[in-house]
C-alpha cells in the first residue's frame, strides 16, 4: 500500500505525534478505509525517512486509542469501529460572501447532512489572509474546501504554493481549475471556454447586433479569462468588441449587445436604456452573468454556472471518497433582453 505523510521535522510537535494525528484524521475522514492495512514499521520508516522507534510509538499510540489494531504475523490494520462514529471536520474558505457563494455553501451542507461539522472563513481575495488561515488551522480539519480567487495581479504561484502546502488533509478546489503537485478534487468553471461556447451555441440571437461590449471592472476581481472568451467569439463572428471598465461611462450604441458581470452594472445599463428611445432586445441587447430571481422577473438573458451543483458535487466527492476533476455545468438562459 502506498501511503504518504508529510512530517514537519522543524515542528515543536514530536514526530510520532504528527504521524499519529495524520493517520487518525485519515481514518476518520475515510481516506484510510475500514480494515485496510498500514505500511509495516520498517516500510514506513524507510519511505518517510524517520526512525523506526518513532513509527512504532505512533502506531502504539493509535492502538491505545482504538484507531488501529495489530494482528500477530500480519501487521497493523484500521479498526472498523472508528469510521462510522467520527464526524468529519471541514473548513470552507471562500473569496467573498455573496448570494451565489451562499448557494454553494447551502448545497454542500445539505448534501453532507449531519455527517460533518462545517466551518467557514473568508480570504477577501487576499492571498496573505488565505495563507494565514491555512497555517492557523493546520491539523484541525479533515478537509479544506477552497475557492482560490484572488485580487488582480496576484501571482498564480503564490496561491498554488499555499494549496500545495495542504498535505495532511483532503483538499477540494472549487470554481477555478488548478494543477497541483498531488491529485485533488476540483469542481471548476472554465471561464474562457464557458462564455465562448455559450455565445457560440446561441449565436443566432446575437446576429442582430454588430458589436459586443463587455463591462469589466477589474476592481470586482472577476477572472480575466472572460474577456478572452468574449473576444474569441467576436473575432469568429466578425463583430466589433470593446471592453469598458466603468458602467457609468458607457455610451449606449444601437446595434450593440452589452455583457454585465455585476448587478450594479446591470442596473446602470437598464437605467441608461430607459432614458433613450432604444428598445431592449431589439436595438440594444443585455446579457448578464449569474442567475437570480430578479433577473428572471425582469426578463434578462443570463449565462450562469450551477452554483448549487458545485456545492453538491463537492460534498458527494468527499462522501464517496472520490478524487476527480469536474467541469461544472454552465447554462445560457434565453429571455427578452437579447
Amino acid at each position: 500500500m502506498k501511503y504518504q505523510i508529510i512530517v514537519n521535522k522543524a515542528s515543536s510537535i514530536a514526530k510520532y505525534v504528527q504521524i499519529a494525528e495524520v493517520i487518525k484524521k485519515d481514518i476518520e475522514a475515510g481516506r484510510l478505509e475500514n480494515g485496510s492495512k498500514l505500511p509495516s514499521i520498517n516500510e514506513f520508516s524507510r519511505s518517510h525517512i524517520v526512525a523506526r522507534d518513532t513509527v512504532e510509538k505512533a502506531y502504539n499510540s493509535l492502538k491505545r486509542t482504538g484507531y488501529i489494531k495489530g494482528v500477530p504475523g500480519k501487521g497493523n490494520f484500521v479498526a472498523k469501529v472508528y469510521q462510522s462514529q467520527k464526524t468529519l471536520k471541514i473548513l470552507i474558505i471562500l473569496n467573498k460572501l455573496s448570494s451565489f457563494k451562499k448557494e454553494v455553501y447551502e448545497a454542500f451542507l445539505e448534501t453532507m447532512g449531519g455527517r460533518a461539522k462545517v466551518d467557514m472563513q473568508i480570504h477577501h481575495y487576499n492571498v496573505s489572509f488565505f495563507k494565514d488561515i491555512i497555517h492557523e488551522t493546520e491539523g484541525e480539519y479533515h478537509y479544506y474546501v477552497v475557492m482560490p480567487h484572488f485580487s488582480a495581479g496576484t501571482s498564480e504561484q503564490s496561491y498554488l504554493e499555499v494549496l500545495n502546502s495542504i498535505q495532511n488533509a483532503g483538499l477540494i478546489v472549487l470554481d477555478k481549475k488548478v494543477e497541483l503537485a498531488n491529485e485533488v478534487v476540483n469542481v471548476y468553471q472554465d471561464f474562457e471556454r464557458d462564455i465562448f461556447e455559450a455565445l457560440s451555441v446561441e449565436k443566432e440571437i446575437l446576429e442582430k447586433y454588430s458589436g459586443i461590449t463587455l463591462i469589466f471592472n477589474k476592481l470586482t476581481n472577476h477572472p480575466e479569462e472572460i474577456i478572452e472568451g468574449v473576444r474569441s467569439f467576436c473575432e469568429m463572428q466578425e463583430k466589433e468588441f470593446n471592453v469598458i471598465e466603468d458602467a457609468d461611462k458607457v455610451i449606449l450604441k444601437k446595434g450593440t449587445a452589452y455583457i454585465t458581470l455585476t448587478d450594479d452594472e446591470l442596473a446602470m445599463a437598464l437605467k441608461k436604456i430607459k432614458g433613450t428611445k432604444h428598445k431592449l432586445g431589439r436595438d440594444i441587447g443585455i446579457l448578464s452573468f449569474n442567475e437570480t430571481v430578479l433577473k428572471e422577473l425582469l426578463g434578462i438573458t443570463v449565462v450562469s454556472t450551477d452554483f448549487s451543483a458545485m456545492g453538491r458535487i463537492a460534498a458527494e466527492m468527499i462522501l464517496g471518497k472520490s478524487v476527480q476533476s469536474i467541469r461544472n455545468e454552465f447554462r445560457f438562459i434565453k429571455r427578452n433582453s437579447l
